[in-house]
């Protein structure tokens, strides 16, 4: 009998990261892509994406691997945007040969994010002295228990464009000329479905069943992969790391009104 063509899909939902369990990062994904990509030699590998970002690192890493794996595999690669493909998701998005997404979803945030808060009057209020001693002018950086310093944030915003310029260049890397040249391509901006693919950020609109269908034949077989939950959280039972880690990426998909 005659086999029916098949596309490995992987599923990318969530930030990314490797600090808290059920986060997307390389250590996690690593076996999975690899299943995805070898087993059952399928003809191409469908990635659904759904994740507002994180880690530049961790997102550079999954991104290198999928193009590796592609590379030693010849396996097109396709990716399909779900609610938002932001940031780092977009990074992994842009892994891929062809970028596919729904009308309503919000696609970009090219750009870096560094976050954190100021305690140091709150500190003062209650009578507490905080007292840090290093070997090295360099060496503490952006204390939240102390007041901000004009230096500090001179070396944090460099590191932040250096972050920022090895993005831009994945993604010309990998869009090319499909690229529109709008100034505001790299500022952080995000775009929902039709006016993303104007800009050259997405292929065209389209689901993952009936755009491989289309490429693939009517009988294409769609094997599916991903992480799976530890299975505490499966039967229900939540620790406080878990629920501080779902509370965080509450936040960042909050910051796209989802």
């Amino acid at each position: 009998m005659k086999t029916p063509p098949t596309v490995a899909v992987v599923r990318l939902s969530g930030v990314i990261g490797a600090g808290a369990r059920g986060q997307l990062s390389d250590q996690a994904l690593g076996p999975v892509l690899e299943r995805a990509f070898r087993k059952g030699k399928p003809l191409a590998v469908a990635l659904e994406i759904n994740s507002p970002g994180g880690s530049p690192v961790q997102s550079s890493l999954i991104g290198a691997r999928i193009r590796r794996l592609a590379a030693e595999n010849d396996v097109p690669v396709f990716a399909f945007v779900e609610d938002v493909a932001a940031s780092g998701g977009y990074w992994l998005a842009a892994a891929a040969d062809e970028i596919y997404a729904d009308d309503s979803s919000i696609v970009g945030s090219i750009g870096v994010i560094s976050a954190g808060f100021g305690a140091h009057v709150f500190l003062s209020r209650q009578g507490l002295e905080r007292r840090v001693h290093t070997a090295g002018k360099s060496k503490s950086m952006m204390d939240p228990f102390k007041p901000e310093k004009p230096e500090d944030v001179k070396r944090l915003t460099a590191l932040l464009e250096q972050i920022h310029a090895s993005f831009i260049r994945h993604v010309k890397a990998r869009r090319g000329d499909k690229l529109d040249t709008v100034p505001e391509l790299f500022t952080g901006e995000v775009w929902v479905g039709r006016e993303a693919e104007k800009l050259g950020l997405i292929d065209g609109l389209g689901h993952i069943t009936p755009v491989l269908k289309e490429k693939f034949g009517k009988d294409v077989k769609l094997r599916r992969y991903g992480l799976k939950r530890p299975v505490w959280q499966r039967f229900g039972a939540t620790l406080a790391q878990d629920a501080i880690a779902g509370i965080e990426e509450r936040a960042e998909y909050a910051r796209f009104g989802l």
